[in-house]
């Protein structure tokens, strides 16, 4: 164990979601009726998306040139990352929209920022993450641009049948889970009802995700250099302070060979993440063992990891419950006890770093009872199952606790 039947709904809004919708006022769409195969779900959602479109007036006359639609890449909610199933979704809502006279599709680039209208956003949801081949739900958003209002929203249930959930290169690799406000905000537009607002947090750094993207998409085709350079221009950018960017500087740096920059790197990820409370690093270990994963591919760098977190909690003066999480697989009992186990090992090295830690680190373990993804499989899929957390505590609690 490592720790590592068609049923056609248009999703169209009713007379009184429209009235709401130009009204400015909140609409509530309606949920999705069934459970469907996924290529049924894809043409339920998007179809629904459309259909709410051209209930708009003036949406037509608005689309006119190349004023169009740009697309977000499409991520997985609970973990925040790019699989091998968002990306099916996105290519398949793409050539759905592709046979749609009503919507232009435009790149999602820096120049398009001030040309497109509409903001396409989309994600795929686990109903219940301790059912690994549960029912998800997809959903897909059209986001005004000028004004930051959602004005459609359409949602369907797929059966997670076949699908893989593979995360891609990129959130196969980082070190650090990639959900932080940014991704939770894009997360929230699209599940928002038509009339509400979309995250402001998350439209206020759009402008630097046409780089993420790219770079992103040049880490997973394996070409590091041009990787580095997107997200070292995405870094220097006012809203670039984020962990999809500071996880991609780490990735690029390291498989380039460049080790103080790798370094420099990581250590901002753990600033970062100790300034934002939030700090959870992908340790492997070997199954039912407190043992590193034995691959140095895989473990090489965790020295290094656990110096710059020694570092720079001590610098920072923090406490933190370090908290140990396993895969959904094996019994309750046996895995709170390995994962608690785990936490103690990951405990002993940082105080081996700087022995002040001892007294401002406390060890627990979750079992399975946290899960993001849920899969129970073991491998690249539920990777962020088995994490360590890292959660800032007030000091004074941490002692009276003792």
């Amino acid at each position: 164990m490592m720790t590592t039947t068609f049923i056609r709904w248009w999703g169209a809004l009713s007379a009184f979601g429209l009235a709401a919708l130009l009204g400015g006022c909140a609409a509530t769409a309606p949920p999705p009726r069934a459970e469907l195969p996924f290529d049924e779900a894809v043409v339920q959602s998007t179809d629904g998306l459309v259909t709410q479109t051209q209930t708009m007036p003036g949406f037509l006359a608005r689309m006119g040139g190349k004023r169009g639609v740009m697309l977000d890449p499409m991520i997985d909610a609970g973990s925040g990352q790019q699989t091998a199933a968002t990306q099916l979704l996105q290519d398949r809502v793409t050539d759905r929209l592709g046979q749609k006279e009503s919507l232009q599709l435009v790149p999602f680039q820096r120049d398009n920022l001030d040309k497109a209208r509409y903001l396409l956003t989309g994600t795929m949801t686990r109903l219940a993450v301790d059912q690994p081949r549960g029912p998800m739900r997809i959903d897909l958003a059209l986001t005004e641009l000028a004004s930051g209002n959602v004005v459609a929203q359409s949602s369907a249930i797929t059966r997670d049948e076949g699908l893989d959930h593979t995360p891609l290169r990129y959130d196969r690799d980082t070190p650090m889970p990639t959900k932080d406000r940014v991704v939770e905000g894009y997360v929230r537009t699209s599940a928002t009802a038509p009339g509400q607002k979309a995250d402001a947090y998350y439209l206020e750094r759009l402008a630097v995700a046409p780089l993420i993207k790219d770079a992103t998409a040049a880490y997973n085709a394996e070409r590091y250099q041009d990787a580095l350079a997107g997200y070292s221009a995405a870094a220097d950018s006012a809203v670039g302070e984020q962990l999809r960017v500071l996880n991609g500087l780490y990735l690029s740096s390291a498989k380039l060979g460049r080790g103080p920059e790798a370094e420099r790197a990581f250590g901002r990820l753990v600033a970062y993440g100790i300034a934002n409370q939030q700090l959870g690093v992908k340790f492997l270990f070997n199954p039912n063992s407190t043992v590193f994963w034995s691959e140095q591919k895989i473990s090489g760098p965790y020295p290094m990891w656990l110096r710059e977190i020694a570092r720079a909690s001590a610098d920072a003066k923090v406490c933190m419950d370090i908290i140990g999480h396993t895969s959904h697989t094996g019994p309750v009992g046996y895995n709170d006890t390995l994962s608690l186990q785990r936490a103690r090992t990951i405990q002993q090295r940082l105080v081996g770093e700087a022995a002040v830690l001892g007294t401002r680190t406390t060890p627990s373990g979750k079992g399975f009872r946290e899960n993001i993804i849920g899969s129970g499989t073991d491998d690249a899929v539920d990777a962020l199952d088995r994490r360590v957390e890292f959660r800032i505590v007030d000091c004074d609690v941490m002692q009276a606790a003792r």
